[in-house]
């Protein structure tokens, strides 16, 4: 080899293959903190005391005796699986490899396992109740999830999610008083969050103005609104205004009886069925679709689509009101389901708390219901502790699940990446 040859080499970059990754250690070390908590928490504190799980449903026609589960050694088993899944996620980080998703899950569970054990530690945990509490207060985040994922994968940044559930909650609450037809009130919440959409889309995508700042702009005009009309409209005649038709419940006949799960899977409203068929359905047309094609195409390479054919704003425009009317179904469930009424401000930052499970889930549609089932337990949990008389106190029960909002979002946003042209208005060549 001459000695330029051997110049032009040295300047040569090696191949990008070549180029070591870092280590990201964030997670291990998140996971083995909480493997720690487990430890010293949840396994230490309980010698000698046992938990029974309660798996019969109430009032069902078949009734079992509740499972006894010694608190301590099962509570060690699942902490050392922990601490292996812990140590699994530390191998691959320091091999530079990625640690994937599934491993978070499945410490997830394993760690709220350990929790319900310890909780009920001497009590009576009641399984097919927790479960179904859980799901409910968890469909209204999965909706808003599922409403940002369409937005952002689509490159709109959606901190809307909020403001849609609540003009939905109280759109179908109105409109189902006012008719006496739950319908109507479901039709009303998806219009309603489609014409939020639509203030979203117009500022955001059409005039280019800053997406997080329309978003929060949008909620506290759709806070003050609804405050509004509620106290001047509904609180002055509740009977005719905020006494909507609620949601039906369908059961399954032999299937509802199964215990816990027919509770679960098999006697719902017509938004939990809707929510089993809308996540697997999301993943399908995202991955294996034209729509979830170009959508995922202008949210990452809106200039590459644009040159392609792809109109992007067009394909923007449809997938923020197509968000809207998810998150206004989500929204009705509130009123029509829940709680059975309008309330003040009744969908408490939910949508603030989907989004964080969209982002902790890596804008992917199942990992995303994950997180929001995790969500929708932490808020079940404060009831749960005093049902089982645990002595803990209310006001930190009260918070654990903007607590585990927030460790999420910190802890774990730092491994999601966001769709590349994600907040970014496309302004096409030549305007």
């Amino acid at each position: 080899m001459t000695t330029d040859q051997t110049t032009r080499a040295a300047q040569t970059p090696a191949p990008e293959g070549d180029v070591l990754a870092p280590r990201k250690l964030k997670t291990p070390i998140l996971l083995g903190a909480f493997a720690l908590v487990s430890l010293f928490a949840f396994v230490f504190t309980v010698v000698g005391e046992t938990t029974r799980i309660d798996v019969s449903n109430r009032g069902g026609s078949i009734q079992l005796d509740p499972i006894s589960v010694p608190t301590m050694p099962a509570n060690l088993v699942l902490t050392v699986l922990m601490f292996a899944l812990a140590g699994f996620a530390l191998k691959r980080a320091l091999d530079r490899k990625p640690v994937p998703m599934w491993i978070t899950a499945v410490f997830a569970a394993l760690w709220v396992v350990a929790l319900i054990i310890w909780v009920g530690a001497g009590a009576n945990v009641p399984l097919a109740w927790l479960l179904t509490g859980t799901l409910a207060l968890s469909t209204p985040i999965v909706f808003g999830s599922m409403a940002g994922l369409v937005s952002e994968r689509s490159g709109v940044v959606n901190i809307a999610i909020e403001g849609q559930l609540l003009s939905g909650a109280f759109a179908s609450a109105l409109v189902s008083s006012l008719t006496g037809s739950w319908v109507a009130g479901l039709i009303a919440a998806m219009v309603a969050g489609v014409l939020i959409s639509c203030i979203l889309a117009l500022f955001a995508i059409t005039y280019w103005v800053e997406q997080v700042v329309v978003g929060v702009v949008i909620n506290m005009i759709v806070l003050g609104l609804t405050d509004f009309l509620y106290s001047g409209l509904m609180s002055s005649d509740s009977a005719k205004y905020n006494s909507p038709d609620r949601y039906p419940v369908w059961s399954i006949p032999g299937l509802s009886e199964i215990p816990v799960l027919g509770p679960l899977l098999f006697s719902n409203t017509i938004v939990v069925y809707g929510l089993f068929l809308l996540v697997p359905l999301m993943v399908v047309l995202l991955f294996n679709s034209k729509w979830g094609i170009r959508t995922r195409a202008v949210g990452e390479h809106p200039k590459a689509a644009d040159t392609v054919g792809i109109n992007v704003n067009a394909t923007r425009w449809r997938n923020v009101l197509l968000s809207g009317a998810i998150a206004g179904f989500g929204g009705s469930y509130y009123t029509l389901g829940l709680v059975g009424a309008f309330g003040s401000e009744v969908t408490s930052g939910q949508g603030y708390i989907a989004l964080a499970a969209l982002i902790f889930g890596r804008w992917h549609p199942v990992y995303a219901t994950l997180a929001a089932i995790l969500f929708g337990f932490a808020s079940n949990f404060r009831t749960l502790a005093s049902q089982v008389g645990a002595d803990l106190p209310t006001e930190l029960l009260a918070m654990v699940p903007y607590i585990v909002t927030v460790l999420a979002v910190v802890g774990f946003v730092g491994q999601s990446r966001a769709p590349a042209a994600s907040g970014k208005p496309y302004i096409k060549a030549g305007r």
